[in-house]
């Protein structure tokens, strides 16, 4: 498959989600934020990274949450998980959720991420927004401007929702913190997650142009 092929977005499914679940495992496998919520450091930790990311997906397509991908002849290369302003509290508050991932993560790892979730949904100033739990290009694919594809179809989708004022997501790794500002976020809160700083980004959708009469 060449990798400079053009990639299609398309509106995810539950039938995607295996492949969702393997693709934002490759994605956050790395990442500090989610090294220091799962322990990175103890034995296990692939299995609780991939048993997370399996719950979360899991819960989002049975709740019947939206999510965008970017496929290349089939094969999915990028994926958002969104939560819907009216909807964005459900997944954690699910109880069959919470106790999959105590069975999973354990109970320190459940409630550090729950700690964090509601830590970051505390920096959304009031109003109705969209939330991306989760979102990634596989690593073969990163470098090549995926994830501005990714992303633009997330804003332009998103902002065809008149009761959302804009896109949150947050991100504990540096390296992603010029990207994202580049596409137009900016940053709005700051966590401490132990060792890792975590940012709360927010990107507002289009307001739509207000003509003077004649």
């Amino acid at each position: 498959m060449p990798h400079n092929a053009p990639a299609e977005v398309r509106m995810l499914d539950g039938g995607y989600a295996r492949e969702v679940r393997s693709l934002l495992y490759h994605a956050y496998r790395h990442e500090p934020t989610f090294g220091y919520l799962f322990d990175a450091d103890r034995p296990g930790f692939d299995q609780r990274v991939r048993a997370t990311i399996r719950e979360l997906v899991q819960q989002h397509f049975a709740e019947d949450l939206p999510a965008i991908g970017l496929l290349i002849d089939d094969r999915l290369i990028g994926a958002a998980l969104i939560a819907p302003p009216q909807r964005r509290l459900d997944i954690t508050e699910s109880w069959s959720w919470r106790l999959r991932m105590l069975m999973s993560t354990g109970f320190s790892c459940t409630r550090r991420y729950l700690d964090y979730h509601d830590a970051v949904l505390a920096c959304l100033p009031p109003g109705p927004y969209h939330v991306l739990p989760l979102l990634g290009v596989h690593p073969e694919f990163q470098g090549q401007h995926r994830g501005e594809q990714l992303l633009e179809a997330l804003h332009d989708w998103c902002a065809q929702d008149s009761g959302s004022q804009g896109v949150v997501l947050d991100t504990g790794n540096a390296r992603h913190l010029e990207f994202y500002r580049r596409q137009g976020y900016e940053e709005i809160g700051e966590l401490a997650l132990g060792p890792v700083v975590e940012h709360v980004f927010f990107h507002p959708n289009p307001q739509p142009v207000v003509r003077a009469s004649a």
